[in-house]
């Protein structure tokens, strides 16, 4: 069952915690439909939400579905954003009004999720990676929209970093622009998605969701923009530093010969580390994407 808020359809379950102050956190598609292996997707997709709801917060899943951005998705509607045969396109925030005026049916990236979690009131969001700048950009002007909308909207966006084929130092010197206040939760170092250190450090420090929650509340207090919460994958999952720089020199050369670009760098990038590691960077990113969402409901539960 369906709740409709122009133009947005909030499930009852979200938008009865909504209603009554209770914490929702929201998480995003893309990873399922574009970032995962099919089975492998359903599998976490579930696990994601049940981390959420273990923590005593309401899970909502987010994604346009034949026209309609949906802010919660059912079972069966989590089912066919994970079906291999989906055909979902993927949603930046520029690409939610073409797929609304459509009819077309897509998974929102973190830019896309961001804006419609802010839109719908949910204030707290859990991913895996953010976008960033990516090397060459003086030359290419190629930046993610992720840095844009943390800019503009309130949400609290709780994730490991970034890649390290992004320029992270340009994307941490973003934010910074931008007024995004970049916390790290227990470290000093800005984590790089697979690997708890990228060498950059942070802004700010946080030892628990207590205290993220009130540099949050303060941080709205002054400004409209967001927050990043950076939380290192766990010590135990993170990939072999070897491996891993193997794995990056690879997906380089691979993006260079196949002149890649834009925003089909990070699924070109991520397949070449799925299959050529074994499926190491597959388990990886589960890890780390779990644990974000762990952490993400104890600051909406901190928050609310």
């Amino acid at each position: 069952m369906t709740t409709q808020t122009t133009p947005l359809f909030v499930h009852e379950e979200v938008a009865s915690a909504l209603r009554d102050g209770h914490p929702v956190v929201a998480l995003e598609s893309t990873i399922l439909s574009h970032g995962l292996p099919h089975g492998r997707n359903l599998d976490v997709g579930r696990r994601i939400e049940q981390t959420v709801r273990d923590g005593g917060a309401v899970p909502a899943t987010i994604a346009v579905l034949d026209g309609r951005p949906v802010i919660g998705l059912s079972p069966d509607e989590l089912e066919r954003v994970c079906a291999p045969d989906a055909g979902l396109d993927k949603l930046s925030l520029r690409d939610l009004g073409p797929a609304v005026g459509l009819g077309r049916s897509g998974a929102t990236t973190v830019a896309g999720t961001s804006a419609l979690a802010a839109a719908a009131g949910i204030g707290v969001f859990a991913t895996g990676g953010l976008g960033g700048v990516h090397l060459g950009a003086a030359q290419s002007w190629d930046v993610s929209a992720d840095l844009g909308v943390l800019a503009k909207v309130p949400t609290v966006v709780v994730c490991s970093g970034v890649k390290s084929v992004l320029d992270i130092a340009a994307t941490l010197e973003v934010l910074e622009t931008n007024s995004v206040p970049v916390l790290g939760y227990r470290t000093d170092d800005f984590p790089a998605f697979y690997l708890r250190s990228s060498g950059h450090p942070v802004g700010w420090r946080v030892e628990d969701a207590k205290q993220a929650a009130a540099v949050i509340s303060a941080h709205r207090e002054y400004a409209d923009s967001g927050v990043l919460l950076a939380n290192p994958i766990p010590e135990e999952s993170e990939m072999d530093r070897a491996l891993h720089g193997r794995l990056l020199r690879e997906g380089l050369a691979k993006l260079a010969d196949a002149d890649v670009h834009g925003a089909d760098v990070t699924p070109v990038l991520l397949e070449h580390f799925h299959t050529a590691s074994d499926g190491a960077s597959i388990d990886a990113n589960e890890a780390l994407v779990l644990s974000n969402a762990k952490l993400a409901t104890e600051v909406a539960v901190a928050l609310s």
